[in-house]
């Protein structure tokens, strides 16, 4: 079957499919042309990746903040503070893509500028393109000769922005940073927002466009699996185990796996790439910067995969650390696999108290296909193929309008939403815009409560499956009603 056919310009709608849904959409009162946008946004393929980079202190998170839009990123008037997450999605005159901000990390037992260049390094192993930050009133320094060395190996595509510009008498000291060899230095301000337009324009330029999305390999040659988890659970010993031999250095030593190591591996009778990632740490912005490299490194390893095979070490408690490195996987639109390792040490009582924290903590991800494994032993690993080939075929199944709509029509008269202030609002129509994960654009009358958005998720996986994939619901209400031709 030709994909690229079957997801052309409408993303997962077909030529026909998509002409009826727009018929359907102005029929009942939205305008065509936001209708198209909103189905457009859900049936994007991988969004490019754009890296901020530079010393502590130059102001890299207040401007990812003001390029997202919103104080996501937690800022601090001290060097070396940073959040868990480190990705982000942005828009820009239409142009939509990820943002990962390496602001924070710089409490590196290396001392500051081998950690400045380290997360350069990773910015150039990540992004697509790189955001490199100077501070407009210090200038140029060593470590920023340093950053620029590194950016020129790597011939990625480089904006650089001469930060704290605050009025034209400082533009000045901006020009001088032409010495850098990087091209024009984009002065902004990124506590006001000075000149944040000019530099989002030269990103967009900069950046390429997001694919369209074409089904079957986005990136090509064999399905991408990440194995994530927090330190010590046994990712490198599962690696070992899937590959027949000892490909990564396993050692008792908590964090001993420092960078993703891929691996092609034959499983199932296919070949698979397998990332190693070395393990999150919960207090990223505490630890050594090499455990921070590791955070980000994870978040690089989601951004390349397809699935994430989560290990969760099943002799211990589900922690605070467990769940984080779930919803990263999640937020990242990933299909998922949890896989309850070191299986061989949980006794009857250790299991009655597991099967109960997974009742309670995993709730929300009950849709992911587990399996209980022993990396050590090898016990039961033929269970993980099954499980990643069901997460993938859930991740990758698409529902036609025509069978969507008569399945919501049968809810909505089943199970209406509550009156809230006298008025009842009603799902009209809906379609799935795209998949990898799978995405849903719901049309209403009204703004549909959480809870109702939650109810309709659920009975969306009763009905069609998407066993081992996030799900994505987004609701566009009518402003108000049209004519009816």
């Amino acid at each position: 079957m030709d994909h690229e056919n079957e997801y052309g310009d409408h993303g997962a709608l077909g030529d026909a499919e998509y002409a009826e849904f727009m018929e359907l959409a102005t029929e009942e009162g939205f305008d065509p042309e936001q209708v198209a946008d909103e189905l457009a946004d859900a049936a994007h393929g991988p969004l490019p990746v754009l890296a901020v980079v530079g010393r502590p202190n130059v102001g890299k998170s207040t401007l990812v903040n003001r390029i997202i839009g919103r104080r996501e990123a937690v800022v601090e008037d001290k060097p070396g503070v940073t959040r868990d997450r480190v990705t982000y999605e942005a828009n820009w005159n239409g142009r939509r893509f990820k943002i990962v901000d390496t602001g924070g990390w710089e409490q590196d037992v290396l001392g500051i500028d081998a950690s400045v260049a380290a997360q350069a390094e990773f910015a150039i192993e990540a992004a697509d393109a790189v955001v490199f930050v100077v501070d407009s009133t210090v200038g140029a320094t060593d470590t920023d000769e340093a950053v620029v060395r590194l950016l020129r190996r790597a011939k990625k595509p480089v904006v650089l922005a001469a930060n704290k510009v605050d009025g034209p008498s400082a533009e000045a000291d901006a020009a001088t940073l032409w010495s850098l060899g990087l091209g024009e230095p984009h002065p902004v301000s990124s506590l006001h927002g000075r000149g944040t337009g000019d530099l989002l324009d030269a990103i967009i330029e900069a950046l390429p466009e997001a694919p369209k999305l074409t089904f079957g390999e986005v990136l090509g040659g064999p399905r991408r699996i990440a194995l994530i988890g927090r330190p010590n659970v046994g990712k490198s010993s599962m690696l070992n185990k899937v590959a027949g031999e000892d490909r990564v250095v396993v050692n008792e030593q908590a964090g001993t796996t420092r960078d993703p190591v891929d691996e092609l591996i034959q499983l199932g009778g296919k070949t698979w790439k397998f990332v190693d990632t070395a393990g999150i740490r919960r207090r990223v912005h505490l630890q050594e910067g090499a455990d921070y490299y590791a955070s980000l490194r994870t978040a690089a390893a989601l951004e390349k995969a397809e699935v994430a095979v989560i290990l969760i070490d099943a002799s211990d408690s589900i922690s605070v650390q467990d769940l984080r490195i779930i919803s990263m996987a999640v937020d990242a639109g990933r299909a998922c696999v949890i896989a309850y390792n070191k299986w061989d040490k949980v006794d009857e009582e250790r299991r009655y108290y597991l099967e109960r924290e997974i009742e309670q903590d995993l709730v929300q991800v009950q849709w992911a296909p587990r399996v209980n494994v022993s990396a050590g032993t090898g016990r039961h690993m033929e269970k993980l193929v099954p499980a990643i080939e069901t997460a993938l075929a859930g991740w990758e199944t698409r529902v036609s309008t025509g069978r969507l709509n008569a399945f919501l029509g049968e809810l909505v008269a089943a199970h209406p939403h509550p009156v809230r202030g006298g008025k009842q609002p009603r799902i009209l129509f809906g379609t799935q815009a795209g998949v990898r994960p799978p995405r849903f654009v719901l049309f209403a009358s009204g703004f549909l409560e959480a809870g109702y958005r939650r109810f309709i998720e659920r009975r969306l996986r009763e009905e069609f499956g998407f066993a081992g994939t996030p799900i994505q619901v987004s609701v566009r209400v009518r402003e108000k009603r049209g004519r009816k031709k």
